[in-house]
Parts: C-alpha cells; sequence; structure tokens
C-alpha cells in the first residue's frame, strides 16, 4: 500500500499499471488486469482493459462486449465472483489466450463508472483464496480512486484547451477585423475607376491573403470550446 501510494502521489500516470503488477505480485497470479465498461452504440456498453500484466499483459486496451464478458456478470451482481474461463470459450469470441484455470473479480465504482479489477490463474484450478480476495478488494478502492483521478485530469485538460482556444478565438476575431476593414475600403475605392484603381486592387488582394490566413487558424481551433 505504500508502493501504491507512492506512485499516486508521484507518478498518477502509471498508477493503475502498478495495481496490475501488485495485484500479480501479491496473489501470485499469472495474470491480473483492470476492466473500464465503456459505453458503445447508444445505451449498449462494453469493457476495456485499461491495465494489464502478467501472461496477459499484450492484451492492453483491447475490448470486450458486456454480454461476453465475466466482468458483466459481476457487476450485474454487484459483487466478487469466482469464475474459470475454458480455452472453448476463448475460441468461440476469437481470442488467442491461454484459459483462466482460476479467476477472481471484484467489482468497482467512481460517481459516474464501473468496472471490475481481477486475478487470474492459467494453470492451477485452486491458486487463489480468501487472503487474496481480501487484499484484491483493497486494490479496487485503489483502482476506483485512480481511474477518478484520471478522469478528474482529463476534465481538467480538456476545460483549460477550451478556455485557451476560445481567447484565442478572441484574439482572432479581433485580428480579422483590421484586414475585413481595409478590404472592404479598398475595394470601394478600387471599384471608382481611375488611375490609381490597379494599386487599390493589389492592396485589396493582400488584404484578403491576410484575411485567409487567420480564417484558417480561426478553422483550426477546437470546435468544442
Amino acid at each position: 500500500m505504500q508502493r501504491l501510494a507512492h506512485i499516486f502521489a508521484q507518478r498518477p500516470e502509471r498508477i493503475l499499471q502498478e495495481l496490475v503488477e501488485v495485484s500479480v505480485a501479491i496473489c501470485g497470479a499469472d495474470s491480473a488486469g483492470i476492466s473500464l465498461e465503456e459505453p458503445i452504440n447508444g445505451e449498449e456498453t462494453q469493457f476495456r482493459w485499461i491495465a494489464t500484466a502478467g501472461e496477459y499483459g499484450g492484451f492492453f486496451d483491447s475490448v470486450l462486449p458486456r454480454f461476453y464478458s465475466p466482468c458483466g456478470t459481476c457487476l450485474d451482481r454487484g459483487q466478487p465472483q469466482l469464475f474459470r474461463v475454458p480455452k472453448a470459450y476463448l475460441d468461440m469470441i476469437g481470442v488467442d489466450a491461454p484459459p483462466v484455470t482460476d479467476g477472481i473479480l471484484i467489482p468497482w465504482k467512481t460517481e459516474e463508472t464501473l468496472g471490475t479489477i481481477w486475478v487470474l490463474a492459467h494453470g492451477s484450478y485452486v491458486r487463489f483464496d480468501r487472503e487474496d480476495y481480501r487484499l484484491l478488494q483493497n486494490l479496487s478502492d485503489f483502482a476506483a480512486i485512480a481511474v477518478r483521478h484520471q478522469q478528474q485530469q482529463a476534465r481538467l485538460m480538456k476545460h483549460t484547451a477550451a478556455a485557451a482556444a476560445a481567447a484565442m478565438a478572441n484574439e482572432l476575431a479581433h485580428q480579422i477585423n483590421n484586414p475585413l476593414q481595409g478590404l472592404m475600403q479598398t475595394v470601394f475605392l478600387s471599384g471608382q475607376g481611375g488611375t490609381s484603381a490597379n494599386i487599390f486592387a493589389h492592396q485589396a488582394m493582400e488584404d484578403l491573403t491576410r484575411l485567409s490566413e487567420l480564417v484558417k487558424k480561426l478553422l483550426s481551433l477546437p470546435i468544442a470550446l
């Protein structure tokens, strides 16, 4: 717990990966991971593996349909689950991975997100015991805190970026006003004819070019202000 607290304070972006590595170490697991429920296609949801370690380490960022995943059962029941995943099941969903001979799923949640933390064995049918369950239950609280922290940081960064984009858009709007006024004036003067018409037309083209460049900058700003 001291190790996790230190990582959370010093390198919060790594806390989820540290959680699953600690889970492998303290539970003697072959694999461990953290699944996050996320929406797709309206009301449907899926699970994304946002941290993985051990033999399943290569499946980081993988997704599984909710109705195909033991994680869905865990969240539906709102309590820890013991489970096994035979090779036939993995073949059915097209996943090339060792079967799960013993596994523990622990649910966690934040104000707006649900997920699970899990440890797996790929050979022993009696790898985990009540102590492993208790330790993983404690780690699930860390998972919820870490995910909530990351979500808060993402919202803060989005808000900061939006504020910066709005300020830049306001500045560009002021900058656009000058060449726009100049363009209107030179086009009017050019239209009057006379010996200076070509000079005014050339100036109008310069104002138009400058205006176009400023508009391009404005259009390149983030849409979600």
